[in-house]
C-alpha cells in the first residue's frame, strides 16, 4: 500500500516535470527583443566628420540586438564592430554601405545606404588609375611589358589581372604614375591563386627607369612572391604585404626623389605558371609613416 502511494506520487510529479519541460520549449513571445529577423531595426546614419571629406560616422538607430557587422563598399571584408564606427575611405568613388544587426539565435537584418566621396584625401588617396580592373577603362590605363618570346602572358577579366604559362618565361604589366618628391608611397594590392605555383617569381617595383618593349625589368623589388622563399607554393588569398615574401615593415615603401613621373611595373614568371597568379585592387598610396 505504502508502495503504491509512493508510485502514484512520483508518477504525478513525473507529469509535472514534463508539463514544465515541454512549456520551457516554447519561445518568448518576440516583442522586439532581437529573438526574430522581423523585430530586428539595422536602419543607420552616415554623417561627415567636419573638415575632411573621407572620414565619416556610421550610427545605428537602435542597439536592440546583440552585434553590428559593417561593410564598407570598398572591397574590403564586413567586419563585426560596434554600433557606432568612424570610417576612413580614402579614394574618390560610389560606395554602398551596409549594416546588419545579428540578433539571438543567429537572426540578422540588414540595411544599406549609398556614400559618395567627391576627392581623394590629399595624403592617402590611391594615385593608381585604374587598380580596380573592374572595367575596360581601368584596363585602358595599363600597358603589356613583353619580356620573353612567349610562355607567360597576362590577360585582364573579371575584375582582376592573371598570369599563365611558364617554361621559365615573364611577362609584365605597367603604368605610369604621378608622384610627389620628398612624399613617401607604399605599394599594396590583392593577390591569389587557386592552387599555387612552382618554382616562380613575381616582384612590384617603382622607379623613375622606363620599361622597354623586350627586355627585362630590375631594380628594388618593393613587393614580392618567390617560390625559392617560401611563399605561393599552395594556394593563397590576399594582400600581397600579408602573404608576400617580404614583410617587413617598410616592405612596398619608397620615397619619391623628385616629381614627376615613376613607373609601377609588376612582372612575374617561371616554370610552372599553370595555377595562375591574380592580382587586383592594386594601390600606390601617400603615407605619413
Amino acid at each position: 500500500m505504502i508502495m503504491k502511494n509512493k508510485t502514484h506520487i512520483w508518477t504525478k510529479f513525473g507529469a509535472m516535470m514534463i508539463i514544465i519541460l515541454v512549456t520551457s520549449c516554447f519561445p518568448e513571445e518576440a516583442d522586439n527583443n532581437g529573438l526574430t529577423e522581423e523585430s530586428l531595426d539595422a536602419t543607420f546614419t552616415i554623417t561627415p566628420i567636419e573638415g575632411s571629406s573621407n572620414r565619416f560616422i556610421l550610427k545605428a538607430n537602435t542597439t536592440d540586438y546583440i552585434m553590428s557587422k559593417w561593410e564598407l563598399g570598398d572591397g574590403s571584408p564586413a567586419f563585426m564592430g560596434n554600433e557606432v564606427e568612424e570610417i576612413f575611405l580614402p579614394d574618390k568613388g560610389d560606395y554602398t554601405v551596409i549594416h546588419t544587426a545579428v540578433g539571438k539565435g543567429g537572426f540578422q537584418e540588414s540595411e544599406s545606404l549609398p556614400l559618395n566621396i567627391p576627392v581623394p584625401d590629399p595624403v592617402s588617396g590611391n594615385i593608381v588609375r585604374g587598380g580596380k580592373l573592374d572595367t575596360q577603362e581601368d584596363i585602358d590605363e595599363w600597358t603589356i611589358l613583353n619580356i620573353s618570346a612567349s610562355g607567360a602572358s597576362w590577360s585582364f577579366n573579371g575584375g582582376k589581372a592573371t598570369v599563365t604559362g611558364g617554361g621559365w618565361n615573364q611577362q609584365g604589366f605597367y603604368q605610369e604614375i604621378n608622384v610627389i618628391e620628398g612624399k613617401k608611397y607604399k605599394i599594396d594590392m590583392v593577390g591569389s591563386s587557386t592552387t599555387g605555383v612552382s618554382n616562380t617569381w613575381f616582384e612590384v617595383y617603382c622607379s623613375t627607369t622606363a620599361p622597354v618593349q623586350n627586355n627585362d625589368y630590375g631594380g628594388d623589388i618593393l613587393r614580392n612572391i618567390n617560390t625559392w622563399d617560401g611563399c605561393g607554393t599552395s594556394a593563397f588569398s590576399g594582400k600581397i604585404s600579408s602573404i608576400g615574401c617580404n614583410k617587413d615593415k617598410n616592405a612596398g615603401t619608397f620615397t619619391a626623389s623628385a616629381t614627376g613621373i615613376m613607373y609601377l611595373v609588376i612582372k612575374c614568371g617561371g616554370e610552372n605558371l599553370s595555377g595562375g597568379i591574380s592580382v587586383d585592387n592594386i594601390e600606390v598610396r601617400g603615407t605619413s609613416d
